[in-house]
């Protein structure tokens, strides 16, 4: 079974992609991302992380094992041109081609139906992570309400001493500021 995954509008010229792309056709999936992790070329971060798009698609979607895919196909096109404009010399404005690319990664089982997961084991797994995210964000919700509730304890404290800090403060205070009056922090005396 075919899966894929497409990235339209990458800000990168497709004769550059296509660099990268051609160096994972028919690789593993697991080799694949290890060889892009590898080639230092612009355009291979974005590509893992439409393989991996790919990959959780195949997981997701059909139930296909992780280990049993390869890439079948890199297609790499050249997608919108943005149009603009360098001044030169003697009046002259000579045109700049701002290209970009639309990416998409088909991959295939090696072995048809090996290790594949029926429709009834997607649907368990899937309400299984429903479940789990709902408790982890309960418990996440009970610990801020107790910080809450430990911060506002905690500013009441604070507000009765600098209540009884700032009395203090005021009565010192008339005697304290003639010499602000007559030395400025920037008046250069």
């Amino acid at each position: 079974m075919k899966v894929s995954a497409k990235l339209n509008n990458l800000r990168m010229p497709n004769r550059k992609v296509k660099l990268v792309a051609d160096l994972i056709i028919g690789m593993d999936v697991a080799d694949a991302i290890n060889q892009l992790d590898v080639v230092a070329k612009k355009s291979s971060p974005f590509m893992v992380k439409l393989l991996n798009s790919a990959i959780a698609n195949g997981e997701n979607n059909f139930g296909i094992d992780r280990d049993n895919m390869y890439v079948f196909d890199v297609i790499v096109k050249e997608g919108i041109t943005l149009k603009r404009w360098m001044p030169k010399a003697y009046g002259r404005a000579t045109p700049i081609r701002k290209r970009s690319s639309q990416i998409e990664i088909v991959i295939e089982e090696r072995e048809e139906g090996k290790n594949r997961k029926t429709q009834d084991q997607l649907e368990k797994e899937k309400k299984a992570r429903i479940a789990a995210k709902k408790k982890i964000e309960k418990e996440a919700a009970k610990e801020s309400e107790v910080e809450k509730e430990e911060v506002a304890e905690g500013s009441v404290k604070e507000v009765k001493k600098k209540e009884k800090a700032g009395v203090k403060k005021d009565a010192a205070a008339p005697n304290a500021g003639w010499a602000n009056k007559i030395f400025r922090r920037k008046s250069g005396m």
